[in-house]
């Protein structure tokens, strides 16, 4: 287990320094996040569901963009790749990057798909019920050309390259074997944020970042039928994959490194009130890379990573963390989990 203390302190708040030292391409598919705010005091008469009084609407990028936020408020550099609508949604996602002063040059616009939108409604620090609206059909050979052309330009000056895998059609095996390609060329890591249904696509990559579902259902069932322990699944999604590292985050179980060198690692979660766990992954994979690129070890990246997750699940919505926050939590790392952390739905 790791903890943060004496000297160790010192050395973790440096590394925190050196994160806005980084630049980040992240790859992935751009999502645009609503919430909808509101009180519940009855219960419809229509049908057994509360009625949600709305107080507020916000909205947020979501998704690649989500991981390229938190790459920002770390100080850190970033260029985000993916696929946006030629509609209201894609222009608010644009405009919401420009504003946070985010490159724009790598969204490829798609006049054919409308812009991903996942609506949570949220009433008293309970999330409610997830909308999703989207079109997952696989990016077009026209995109997929923008988006090499993109990836070759950005790349020699980046320290780190994080694919982040929603499923909504920006990641497709012909545009990862490309971007593993040229990443091996210019001897970049890739780490990868993974979606179920596309482990197939991943071997080869620096390190993989899947939840306990997500690791479980990589590893499948031994030949025996037997339901494999989560060291066992480490171990084998690190020869599975072919990779260097294999962080599997468990909620409130913290998360548990596996490097190709045999070292495994128990991270205790660092949250201290969990409300809500939308986009957690998301810093998970942003912080792991930005430690990385500071040329920290996988433990020590894993380590701060934990700590950022701590902080993001503490507040409502997507969010993000700061370098001062990470700082803050280094006091604070081994005191216990508060509040029950919100499912996804």
């Amino acid at each position: 287990m790791t903890n943060l203390n004496g000297k160790n302190t010192k050395d973790f708040s440096k590394l925190v320094d050196h994160l806005s030292d980084t630049t980040v391409l992240v790859i992935g598919d751009w999502i645009l996040d609503e919430f909808v705010w509101g009180t519940v005091d009855r219960i419809s008469p229509e049908a057994p569901v509360p009625v949600v009084n709305v107080t507020k609407e916000s909205f947020v990028p979501g998704g690649a963009l989500n991981v390229a936020n938190n790459i920002r408020t770390l100080g850190g550099v970033v260029y985000p790749c993916g696929l946006v609508g030629r509609d209201l949604r894609g222009r608010m996602l644009v405009k919401a990057m420009r504003k946070e002063g985010i490159d724009t040059s790598g969204a490829i616009y798609d006049k054919g798909r409308p812009t991903t939108l996942k609506t949570r409604v949220i009433a008293h620090s309970q999330q409610m019920v997830r909308f999703d609206r989207e079109d997952s059909r696989d990016l077009s050979r026209d995109h997929l050309k923008k988006a090499l052309a993109f990836i070759e330009k950005v790349l020699p000056k980046v320290d780190a390259v994080i694919i982040e895998d929603y499923g909504k059609g920006m990641i497709t095996p012909e545009l990862l074997t490309h971007i593993l390609e040229k990443a091996k060329t210019f001897k970049k890591p890739v780490l990868v944020d993974p979606k179920e249904k596309h482990f197939s696509y991943y071997r080869g990559v620096t390190a993989i970042t899947p939840n306990r579902k997500e690791a479980f259902s990589a590893c499948g069932p031994f030949k025996n039928g037997r339901l494999p322990e989560i060291h066992e699944v480490g171990k084998k999604l690190l020869k599975q994959f072919s990779c260097q590292a294999v962080l599997i985050t468990l909620g409130e179980e913290g998360m548990i490194l596996f490097e190709k060198n045999g070292a495994v690692t128990k991270i205790s979660t660092a949250a201290q009130e969990v409300y809500d766990v939308s986009g957690a992954g998301d810093t998970v994979i942003a912080v792991f890379a930005m430690a990385l690129a500071a040329h920290a070890t996988m433990k020590e990246a894993a380590t701060l990573a934990n700590l950022a997750a701590g902080i993001v699940v503490g507040k409502l919505g997507t969010a993000t963390v700061t370098a001062q926050e990470l700082k803050s939590s280094f006091s604070n790392s081994s005191s216990p989990v508060r509040k029950k952390a919100l499912s996804r739905v």
